[in-house]
């Protein structure tokens, strides 16, 4: 059965998932990367940007059920670039160069249309103007009866976990305080919305948490 999950989704200890001030030179905004110091070293990372070794302990294991059995992606406009209002040409094709990380039919939130981008890898972009509703629709389709994750940014997390759309979340909390950026749960009654959680474990650079509902 098709899950929609966000995983693999870092925060800092006071809740941010990104820092502010995102821009060409700062995708992750002001000291966003420090959220994600616990993946870098892993083996997972590693392989992703074409380097060998790399950790394999708890880290990795996480990082490995991230990316298992995910059959399409969710991902707001800003987690895909720092392009801001229509396109003013095609030239821009994510962060990640000629072969992202997603290798499945990847959904990008936008008010303005584009047509799809088929990368190397098996990844190809699709733009979607008509809501998350609409996103999370041609998502399951393309999943194939695997899950759909949400990876982001932090906006879009939360518009699908207000509409109550989320099944499960693995958050990796960095041991980082940002004090400013992009809270993720402000204002969301997690409670109320049916998660609890289901597993709590101690890795080498951040503390992996598991809510389910």
């Amino acid at each position: 059965m098709t899950k929609v999950r966000v995983a693999g989704f870092s925060i800092s200890l006071d809740g941010f998932g990104a820092g502010p001030d995102q821009s060409l030179e700062q995708p992750l905004g002001l000291r966003g990367k420090e959220l994600h110091e616990w993946f870098f070293p892993t083996r997972s990372f590693r392989t992703m940007i074409g380097q060998e070794g790399g950790t394999q302990g708890i880290d990795e294991s996480f990082a490995i059920r991230a990316m298992d059995n995910c059959g399409a992606f969710i991902l707001g406009r800003n987690m895909f670039g720092p392009v801001r209002g229509d396109w003013p040409d095609e030239s821009w094709k994510g962060w990640w160069g000629d072969n992202p990380p997603y290798h499945a039919p990847t959904f990008i939130l936008t008010h303005y249309p584009r047509a799809p981008i088929v990368m190397e890898g098996g990844t190809v972009f699709h733009f979607v103007t008509e809501g998350i509703g609409a996103a999370l629709e041609q998502a399951r389709a393309a999943a194939g009866g695997r899950d759909v994750r949400i990876g982001g940014g932090v906006s879009t997390v939360r518009q699908y976990l207000q509409a109550g759309l989320v099944d499960e979340m693995h958050l990796a909390v960095s041991p980082v305080v940002l004090g400013q950026g992009e809270n993720l749960f402000a204002g969301i009654d997690l409670p109320a919305l049916g998660f609890r959680v289901t597993e709590h474990v101690f890795g080498e650079g951040a503390t992996h948490i598991v809510l389910s509902r």
